[in-house]
């Protein structure tokens, strides 16, 4: 069959209408913004707040690609209306749109495309509480800085809930006792637990609170009686037990630790080198008396002058003469993060960005930073590692070996370097 000349026109005509239209349909897609081919969502951090779930519901570590996951639990509720202070986030500029278009701002596709190029993955936070919170920094390239202390807070999370899940499994599955919440403090304001660990900073950290509670107007005016002796600042253990579960499951929980024997050494230098009404007498004539020979009538009678080797000895006695001290007691004792999840998780090695780092997060007041004073003995020089390995050279390499193995879990769980090389 033949086809009439009319025909073919029609088909030819038909033809070319479907690959222009083709082509056309392949230009409009090619133009499109890949942003609004994908739900809608800001790059940035993102603070998301879910509800609490068993420690081994996750394997420590995982994480989805091109995310960052930093395991803050709650880092903290209603963040969604600023951003952590300090944070260098520049957004370009753009028109303001009208009220009635709607949330979403409309970029040169240009432009749009660049930010998409140069934006980071987004860091994702998941936390343990009941609701939702969100916060978005913007849509240019995170200040380093800050992307740093988010993935130390992740990299301090996954060591120490691999050590837990490792060495204290049994814990997590334990009930929550006011026994394991006697060192936290409470402060509701801003919704914070704080756990104190003596010589990691605890007098300033209490200070901190006092000021966010309104108790006082700045750091500086809060002397060390009122701070350590005072009624102030609540205890969680003073709760009943449903108090106790609702702040733990919806405040934002945190702990700073120190590396074990840098601590260790500042607490004896603090209690034993100083005088003391209540270390000497205590604890003091209870050493001297057990491991020092031919003690003199008064070092008996004051417990004044007990030598670091001496009080090393009382430490590691499975008899000792006297109980132990929160001052030296493990960190893994004191605040129990085996069962407790704690969000954040600071070093006192990096206790100004982690501090005010913190105070971003739960947006503290924009005037109130970390205090840098030494609340006691301000004249004397502060521990430091030099310091420490002076006075870990009086004792042997066997007692120094014993007192790594005491503070194992310590330095274990919060990814502290061997203070010695012939420690093992």
């Amino acid at each position: 069959m033949t086809l009439r000349p009319g025909t073919m026109r029609l088909a030819c005509m038909f033809s070319s209408i479907l690959l222009f239209g083709a082509a056309g349909l392949l230009l409009f897609i090619s133009l499109q913004d890949p942003t609004e081919l994908a739900p809608q969502q800001v790059p940035g951090i993102k603070f998301n707040i879910r509800p609490q779930q068993p420690h081994n519901a996750h394997p420590p570590g995982s994480s989805q690609d091109g995310d960052l996951k930093i395991s803050t639990e709650k880092v903290i509720r209603d963040l969604s209306s600023r951003t952590p202070r300090d944070l260098n986030v520049r957004v370009p500029d753009q028109p303001q749109p009208h009220p009635k278009m709607g949330a979403r701002l409309r970029l040169p596709q240009r432009r749009r495309r660049l930010l998409i190029k140069k934006m980071p993955a987004a860091v994702a936070i998941p936390a343990n509480s009941s609701s939702e919170t969100f916060i978005r920094l913007g849509t240019q390239a995170l200040d380093s800085h800050w992307v740093g202390l988010h993935r130390s807070q992740q990299e301090r999370k996954r060591v120490m809930q691999e050590a837990c899940a490792k060495y204290r499994a049994s814990s997590s599955r334990r009930a929550v006792t006011p026994r394991h919440v006697s060192r936290i403090f409470v402060e509701d304001r801003h919704r914070v637990l704080y756990c104190e660990v003596p010589k990691a900073g605890c007098s300033n950290w209490k200070r901190v609170l006092m000021v966010l509670a309104g108790l006082a107007s700045s750091t500086a005016d809060i002397q060390h009686n009122t701070v350590h002796y005072g009624s102030a600042l609540k205890r969680l253990d003073t709760f009943d037990r449903q108090g106790i579960l609702h702040r733990l499951s919806t405040y934002t929980k945190m702990l700073f630790v120190r590396e074990p024997f840098e601590r260790l050494v500042s607490a004896f230098r603090d209690k034993f080198e100083h005088p003391n009404s209540y270390y000497h007498p205590v604890f003091g004539k209870a050493i001297l008396a057990r491991y020092r020979a031919n003690a003199s009538r008064e070092a008996l009678r004051t417990g004044s002058g007990v030598r670091f080797p001496e009080f090393v000895q009382y430490l590691l006695d499975v008899h000792r003469p006297v109980g132990m001290d929160i001052h030296w007691d493990h960190v893994s004792r004191l605040c129990s993060p085996c069962l407790i999840d704690y969000d954040f998780v600071g070093k006192f090695e990096s206790m100004e960005d982690d501090a005010n780092f913190f105070l971003s997060l739960i947006h503290a007041p924009r005037n109130l930073t970390f205090p840098r004073f030494k609340d006691r003995h301000s004249q004397e020089a502060r521990t430091t590692a030099r310091i420490t390995h002076q006075y870990f050279a009086q004792l042997s390499a066997l007692q120094r070996q014993r007192t790594y193995d005491f503070y194992y879990m310590d330095y274990l769980m919060f990814n502290y370097s061997k203070p010695f090389a012939d420690l093992y």
